[in-house]
């Protein structure tokens, strides 16, 4: 699959387009095919390094 990462908060020329292996679901678990995702501030936020990711 193809997913948008950054290593390191910092401007958009942190993202990059990466290749990543296709997730494989566990015992009582689906995939679901996404086409398209929505990005909202706290998604920026957490891209600029001003917000910490949820764990998990």
């Amino acid at each position: 699959m193809r997913a948008i990462t950054f290593p390191s908060p910092g401007s958009p020329d942190v993202l990059s387009l990466t290749d990543l292996p296709d997730p494989v679901a566990g015992p009582g678990e689906v995939l679901i095919r996404v086409a398209a995702a929505g990005v909202n501030r706290a998604d920026l936020s957490q891209r600029a390094g001003a917000y910490p990711p949820p764990a998990g």
